[in-house]
């Protein structure tokens, strides 16, 4: 399968199903309690993210996303893991404060256009596995049959 290097944002391991979405602001666009996109002009509209592994090229919106992030974590309504293809600090800062308090090992990470493309292209027909160590060294990101 196909394998690509990331920038680990958030340390942690997880392989899912994924789900390619457009940006996504958790703030008023994600109910963390039924765990579904509340957003009415988001294309996903009504889909869950949780435990799948959320592909977006970057979240959109208001910094309070990371609460209602790290509170879908914290509920189990929130994504496995989240691939981006540009640095998000609000939803590292989500998932740092869900694995710090809650336990919950989400990594998050980053790949160039070209990866981004064939991971977001993958969607419902291959498992996405991220290995994500620490920022010193390059994360893994695998697509993978289920």
């Amino acid at each position: 399968m196909n394998s690509f290097e990331a920038v680990t944002l958030v340390p942690g391991r997880a392989r899912a199903a994924a789900i390619a979405l457009p940006p996504l602001s958790f703030w008023g666009g994600y109910d963390a309690g039924r765990g579904v996109i509340v957003d009415a002009t988001h294309a996903g509209l009504g889909q869950s993210l949780a435990s799948r592994i959320l592909v977006m090229p970057r979240a959109r919106g208001s910094s309070s996303s990371s609460s209602v992030l790290a509170e879908a974590l914290r509920n189990g309504t929130g994504p496995a893991g989240i691939v981006l293809a540009e640095r998000d600090l609000i939803v590292s800062i989500g998932a740092i404060v869900a694995n710090e308090l809650y336990a919950s090992n989400v990594p998050v990470v980053m790949v160039d256009e070209a990866a981004f493309a064939q991971l977001a292209r993958a969607e419902a027909r291959l498992d996405i596995e991220i290995e994500a160590r620490d920022a010193a060294q390059p994360a893994t990101v695998r697509l993978i049959a289920p």
